[in-house]
């Protein structure tokens, strides 16, 4: 049997996916843009009126991750219902993406965050799960907005 085709995660900007894409490779490492295509600057459909010079397609790499992502206009918008999670080593890694990524106060809770481009994150150290077998670090956890690995083992 043949192996499985990857699964890529393809994300619909409203007319910003260039500029998450230079955001996103800047943040995480080992990443890069793969490549971009626009739209032509005559309008192909009504759908997509005056998207001349935004990406159709645009193919990136997050961490060893690869992406992909289109500008399609406001019919869509991202929700927490879909959210990327981000396993950190420790602290210092939690510290760093949440603060290049959370840019949404109010969609804050439990090491989940929403970006500026509405993508939602769950920020996480790695064994999460070890931190909350009991239920006090369960309580703990949700309590906090940025998970403080600290907070939780002493709970």
């Amino acid at each position: 049997m043949a192996s499985p085709a990857p699964i890529r995660p393809y994300l619909w900007f409203h007319d910003s996916a260039q500029e998450a894409m230079e955001y996103y490779v800047s943040v995480f490492p080992n990443s890069s843009i793969d490549e971009v295509t626009l739209y032509p600057e005559e309008n192909l459909s009504e759908h997509f009126e005056g998207m001349g010079g935004k990406v159709i397609s645009g193919m990136f790499t997050l961490n060893g991750t690869p992406f992909g992502c289109i500008d399609g206009g406001t019919a869509f918008t991202f929700n927490e219902a879909v959210s990327f999670v981000i396993e950190c080593a420790d602290q210092d890694e939690i510290d760093h993406y949440w603060r290049a990524l959370s840019a949404v106060p109010e969609s804050e809770a439990c090491g989940w965050c929403k970006d500026r481009f509405g993508v939602s994150w769950q920020i996480v150290p790695a064994g999460l799960d070890l931190l909350q077998q009991r239920p006090e670090q369960i309580q703990a956890l949700m309590h906090m907005k940025k998970i403080v690995i600290a907070d939780l083992e002493i709970a």
